[in-house]
């Protein structure tokens, strides 16, 4: 059987095929750790979960790099409202995020890199952008020429003269051109840094991901992902700066989870209404938060509402009564039908019908090997029934 997975830059299903017969390379932008862990950020850790247990099924060695930043305006913000280190505070929401998506039954990653361990490279790739013509230093701030890549764009399908100036990339009076984004910025005494050719200062965020990705995989990878938000600027910004470097094409494939409302409303801190992992799983099994993500299609948008929560432990409960003690069994057609929906773009709203049909059935006379099916299909989506 063939993986089918949308590629974001051809905006196209593709046949899955790696650079390589046997291992597979996927990088996953990971959390900014100065907060817990809301519904939204936490659907792509389990979309991820799902498309790397599938790969394990095809390829004998998956590399999973799925990142933690560690250094962020953002961060820095939310420290000195604590009155914390920054350090501590990164440290302990790192922490929880850990335990939210393990909740959720993702499996860690091959490789956990934070941005902080990677400030040699991120400046030695900074240099190499300098050296080729594709930066400038400006007011002690190092800046990617935007207008030096002819490619930019490509991703998010957004030409420079469509582009907002100011759109979620800072406009200042240093810059050449307002879309032009920072590799490498000035720190005061108070904020974190590091000494470099052009002063302390710290990272932009966009060239951390490029060297943590190009550290652990190389320069090539063959899955990038994240949530839709990262599309533009960040994993635009990504693709300029690493190919610009390298020369080489940065992913294969772009895969993108799409965003999260709550109840007709964009979930935002300001508004005060994030629904926090942590906070469903004092309500509800945390199988059943995955269970009611896998209703929704990886790739589209929804809103969560709080109907959504109950509705999901009534499902997961139907399930695990229908699975019983049965051992799991390793074929059959149930098995099939899952297999067959994940292999298609994972389509997990799929795989949770037949599961949902599954215990149905059950519950209309089937016998063991029915149970031991359920059990063994579900595990295929992440969740164990047998818990």
């Amino acid at each position: 059987m063939d993986i089918f997975i949308h590629n974001t830059r051809t905006r196209t299903k593709e046949r899955f095929e790696p650079a390589s017969e046997h291992d597979v390379s996927i990088y996953v932008c990971g959390p900014t750790v100065y907060d817990r862990v809301h519904i939204g950020n936490g659907r792509p850790a389990v979309v991820f979960d799902v498309l790397v247990r599938l790969l394990r099924l095809f390829y004998k060695n998956v590399r999973y790099v799925r990142n933690i930043t560690d250094v962020d305006d953002k961060i820095n913000a939310a420290a000195q409202a604590a009155a914390e280190p920054i350090a501590e505070l990164t440290d302990r929401f790192a922490a929880a995020y850990q335990k939210d998506v393990a909740a959720l039954g993702a499996l860690e990653p091959t490789v956990e890199p934070r941005a902080t361990g990677h400030i040699p490279e991120i400046i030695e790739l900074i240099k190499l952008l300098l050296e080729r013509g594709h930066a400038y230093e400006a007011e002690g701030h190092v800046l990617f020429d935007v207008a030096s890549d002819p490619d930019y764009g490509s991703l998010s399908r957004r030409s420079l003269a469509d582009m907002i100036d100011g759109a979620r990339v800072e406009v200042a009076p240093y810059k050449r051109d307002p879309k032009d984004f920072v590799l490498w910025k000035p720190s005061t005494g108070d904020l974190p840094g590091w000494e470099s050719p052009w002063g302390r200062g710290r990272p932009g965020w966009h060239i951390e991901c490029s060297a943590m990705s190009m550290d652990a995989l190389g320069t090539t990878i063959d899955i990038h992902g994240g949530g839709g938000d990262l599309i533009f600027p960040h994993h635009e910004c990504e693709i300029a700066q690493s190919e610009c470097v390298t020369g080489e094409s940065f992913s294969r494939y772009w895969v993108h989870a799409g965003l999260v409302a709550y109840q007709g409303t964009k979930m935002s801190k300001s508004l005060g209404n994030l629904v926090f992992v942590s906070d469903l799983r004092q309500k509800i099994d945390p199988r059943a938060i995955r269970l009611a993500l896998m209703a929704h299609h990886y790739r589209s948008d929804f809103e969560w509402f709080d109907e959504e929560a109950p509705q999901a432990q009534s499902d997961l409960d139907w399930l695990v009564r229908a699975a019983g003690e049965a051992d799991p069994v390793s074929h059959g057609p149930l098995i099939d039908e899952v297999r067959s929906a994940l292999d298609d773009d994972l389509d997990a709203p799929r795989a949770r019908a037949a599961l949902l049909s599954a215990a149905q059935s059950i519950e209309d006379g089937a016998g063991p090997p029915h149970r031991g099916c359920l059990i063994a299909a579900a595990s295929l989506c992440g969740i164990d029934l047998r818990q």
